[in-house]
């Protein structure tokens, strides 16, 4: 599955699929790409058995033009995690979250990631988050849901708020 899109919900649709996988006794590992914020997510998955989250990012953003060196050395981190997770076979569900903007700022190279979705185990399932999905990522997903932005309430001045956006 890929969520992208310019509007709110990606990360919250993974969540939703990672909990109903959880539920039926699946492992689930998130690995969270440039993201370092103590999101919601992370205290409750340390409570349901079979599912963790894993950040590899900073509280910051990351500049597309210009990432940072800590930034590409974080997702690249989180992107070897990635790719170990594969090959040790273990996990039912693995979600990328935000490995479409990772891939678009240049951070992880978009052949690997193809490469790693095509090479999977069998009955390994891929979930895949983040604005600016590539073609071949769209081309490769069983399933694919844009979320666009009609209405944000960043516009009306409302700030960001705990349990809603992180």
């Amino acid at each position: 599955m890929l969520f992208t899109g310019d509007g709110k919900g990606k990360t919250t649709a993974a969540l939703g699929a990672a909990l109903r996988a959880a539920g039926h006794g699946a492992t689930v590992c998130m690995i969270q790409f440039m993201k370092g914020r103590p999101y919601g997510e992370l205290a409750a998955a340390r409570k349901i058995p079979g599912f963790t989250i894993e950040q590899h990012g900073r509280d910051e953003f990351v500049d597309p033009q210009q990432p940072e060196e800590i930034d590409i050395e974080l997702a690249r981190r989180g992107w070897s995690r990635a790719r170990e997770i594969v090959s040790a076979g273990k996990t039912d569900m693995l979600i990328l979250d935000e490995i479409n903007v990772a891939v678009s700022f240049g951070l992880i190279p978009l052949p690997e990631v193809v490469e790693l979705i095509k090479n999977r185990p069998a009955g390994m399932d891929f979930i895949l988050t983040g604005r600016y999905a590539p073609p071949a990522l769209i081309e490769l997903a069983h399933t694919v849901t844009e979320m666009k932005e009609i209405k944000h309430h960043y516009q009306n001045g409302i700030q960001m708020r705990k349990g809603i956006e992180y």
